[in-house]
């Protein structure tokens, strides 16, 4: 690789890590503070959020007076900035895994949108009587497969790790009081 490229993929790397200090430190943020802020253009800062989104980052955009981009509410990553950095203690060994039962339509989505990827089906275990198959997939981080999988919830349940299939759960559930009892 050319030393220009890598530079400019530091430079790529350092401004997604300042955006997603910026997002969660202000909270709604417009694309022309966020340029003026990490000094590119608005049209840098549109391809920045695609790339944070792509990398799971739960970022979303309100339009509109008073829009801009936030980060999922509750959503906190463990960065705190460059006073705060500590680095992490590698793992030892593969990473995590996380097994789930998913439709056809389900393995198309997650296809299409990149979740639990690499999602690898069970060949082994013949798929359910609604067609369903159970599927592996490495966790990187439990919160960004717990995001993954309630959007795909209608076409995933996840089976393990236990916790996974708790917090994915406890969201529903959360979800369900909150669509369930209230009307307009």
């Amino acid at each position: 690789m050319k030393s220009g490229t890598m530079d400019n993929l530091t430079m790529r790397a350092g401004r997604l890590l300042s955006m997603l200090l910026i997002l969660q430190r202000e909270g709604r943020v417009t694309a022309a503070r966020l340029a003026e802020q990490l000094e590119v253009s608005e049209r840098t800062v549109l391809r920045d959020i695609e790339e944070l989104s792509a990398a799971g980052v739960p970022v979303y955009a309100t339009r509109g007076p008073g829009g801009g981009f936030e980060l999922l509410e509750g959503y906190r990553s463990d960065l705190q900035g460059p006073a705060g950095w500590q680095p992490r203690q590698r793992r030892s060994g593969p990473r995590p895994r996380g097994v789930v039962r998913i439709s056809l339509e389900g393995r198309r989505l997650a296809a299409v949108l990149r979740f639990l990827q690499p999602l690898r089906v069970r060949r082994a275990v013949a798929p359910d009587a609604d067609g369903w198959v159970q599927a592996s997939f490495p966790i990187d981080s439990m919160d960004s497969a717990v995001m993954e999988l309630l959007a795909l919830s209608p076409h995933a349940e996840a089976l393990s790790p236990p916790r996974l299939r708790e917090q994915v759960r406890s969201r529903l559930e959360h979800a369900s009081q909150l669509y369930g009892t209230r009307s307009p």
